[in-house]
């Protein structure tokens, strides 16, 4: 069996955490969150880093940081993950879904403009599979509108956008650590706050409402209740994991990139007989190789294949239902326009093993696969 993910393991994260374990500093910034921070601050240019428990949580934290109150409206695409929404209904917000773009899964930046009203608050572009929305469009349009920009960039770590690293371009970056990431401790995520204004704030509600940062800096003497906010810190075991990840971050992306490319260049000519669409990436987009995924004709033909593949041991999904059309989504949020493509993209998409180290044998046996598939169904 050729499972669909194994989390990436570098070779330094018992090293790591052993060393985390002698210092007797297990719960959050201690000695490896800073790394991680200070990596992330150095390396993206990020003006504040702070790992969180969760992608859901950084999400949470902007959702925060933005203000968001009861009857405010937030746009972003429905194709996304649960976690994007939710973060900003639990602040009572109203989801305004907004339709995506077929060539890159992400938002279609000439549909925002007409879904803002004088409710809207923010904007939330999706980087999907680690490829970049059209964020100079989406920058207008917020700075034009008084909007925040947020970036769900769970599956952007690495990715850039005209030179510049997810999560950093916009007003606030949430990443994702979770064991199907490039980039993972088990369990977790970080914020990137690129805005002055939110930086002494982000701090605050990261310690459960306190200005325990602060005390800590010697910049009060002693810490106290001074706003809302949740335990979003991370463990040092947790942050010890990662750091050993982000200590070997170029090799894993290039290791993934020549996966990627591998898988591209042996399905290519399945898409220029029509049999297939391949992932498109623009010009000026440099992604991360997050996930592997092709188009089928419909839903149909997507569930014989991954059947199809299944039985010759090959572990492929498909993404996410569309939050439009969950219980949920019709009752927090509304779909605005027409759907033209989130809903027939998404039961298209199929998407292949991708992970550290999969091996070029590996990928060349499911090539092999698909492409049998679809001699059978075609007889070419």
């Amino acid at each position: 069996m050729i499972p669909f993910n194994i989390p990436a393991v570098t070779g330094n994260e018992i090293k790591y955490i052993e060393e985390a374990l002698y210092l007797l500093k297990l719960s959050g910034d201690g000695v490896f969150t800073k790394r991680c921070h200070e990596w992330f601050e150095l390396n993206f240019l990020a003006e504040k880093a702070l790992l969180t428990t969760s992608c859901t949580h950084a999400l949470e934290m902007s959702a925060i940081l933005a203000d968001i109150k009861l009857g405010d409206e937030v746009i972003m695409p429905s194709y996304t993950f649960v976690s994007t929404a939710n973060a900003f209904v639990l602040r009572g917000a109203k989801i305004v879904f907004v339709d995506i773009r077929p060539d890159t899964m992400n938002i279609n930046e000439k549909l925002i403009e007409s879904a803002i009203t004088k409710k809207t608050k923010a904007i939330v572009a999706v980087h999907y599979a680690g490829v970049s929305c059209e964020m100079d469009e989406i920058l207008r349009i917020a700075s034009h509108y008084d909007l925040l920009v947020i970036e769900d960039a769970a599956q952007g770590v690495m990715s850039r956008y005209k030179q510049k690293h997810l999560g950093t371009i916009g007003h606030m970056g949430c990443y994702s650590f979770h064991e199907t990431k490039n980039y993972n401790c088990g369990e977790g995520g970080a914020l990137l706050v690129n805005d002055e204004r939110f930086i002494e704030r982000s701090e605050i509600i990261r310690e459960k409402g306190t200005n325990r940062s602060k005390f800590f800096r010697g910049q009060v003497d002693k810490y106290t209740w001074v706003d809302l906010g949740s335990s979003y810190l991370p463990s040092e075991i947790n942050a010890a994991f990662l750091y050993a990840q982000l200590d070997m971050a170029t090799n894993i992306n290039l290791n993934r990139l020549a996966s990627w490319n591998h898988y591209y260049s042996g399905l290519l000519h399945l898409q220029k007989r029509g049999f297939i669409d391949l992932p498109h990436v623009p010009s000026d987009c440099e992604h991360n190789a997050h996930m592997f995924y092709i188009k089928t004709k419909d839903l149909d033909e997507r569930t014989n294949l991954i059947d199809y593949l299944m039985k010759n041991e090959i572990l492929s999904v498909f993404h996410y239902i569309p939050l439009h059309n969950a219980d949920a989504g019709m009752k927090y949020g509304r779909f605005h326009g027409s759907d033209l493509f989130t809903t027939q993209e998404s039961e298209r998409l199929l998407r292949l093993p991708m992970y550290y180290n999969l091996k070029n044998s590996e990928i060349e046996y499911i090539v092999g696969l698909i492409e049998r598939f679809y001699q059978k169904k075609f007889l070419y």
